[in-house]
């Protein structure tokens, strides 16, 4: 069974990566566990070309260390073996190639639950992913 494990760094998607380390142990040894994080990008395109090169990537990269921090920790504490992603770009259309170019069995996201009218109008990425993934998705809410 491989698990793909999107978090953000929030509390929901903490619930989620612990929820995929029980759920791991219960597999076979041939079990996968990857932690992804995406950084989206598209709002820093204009300031690539007004700040210093590189500067843009790196504070992308740092954010990216930071949300994936305690699922690293999480995880390296309970002895799981696992690998982690960073992509760039719309969360939810990376998390959803990510499942599909790994071939991952099963998606597992954090949502926090929310039902305001920014949500339904804009959608969450949770939402967005369970709406277009073609791989199965188990959100843990928070």
């Amino acid at each position: 069974m491989k698990l793909l494990v999107a978090t953000d760094g929030s509390k929901a998607s903490e619930g989620a990566v612990k929820y995929a380390a029980r759920l791991f142990k219960s597999f076979s040894a041939n079990s996968h566990i990857t932690v992804i994080t995406v950084q989206d990008d598209s709002s820093l395109r204009l300031f690539k070309k007004h700040t210093p090169k590189g500067a843009v990537e790196d504070y992308l990269r740092e954010g990216a260390d930071k949300n994936l921090a305690w699922a690293v920790k999480y995880l390296n504490k309970i002895k799981l073996p696992h690998d982690m992603a960073i992509r760039y770009g719309h969360p939810s259309e990376q998390i959803i190639k990510e499942a599909k170019a790994g071939k991952f069995d099963m998606i597992i996201m954090g949502t926090k639950g929310r039902s305001s009218w920014a949500d339904t109008a804009i959608g969450s990425v949770a939402q967005r992913v369970v709406g277009t993934s073609k791989t199965p998705v188990l959100l843990v809410k928070d």
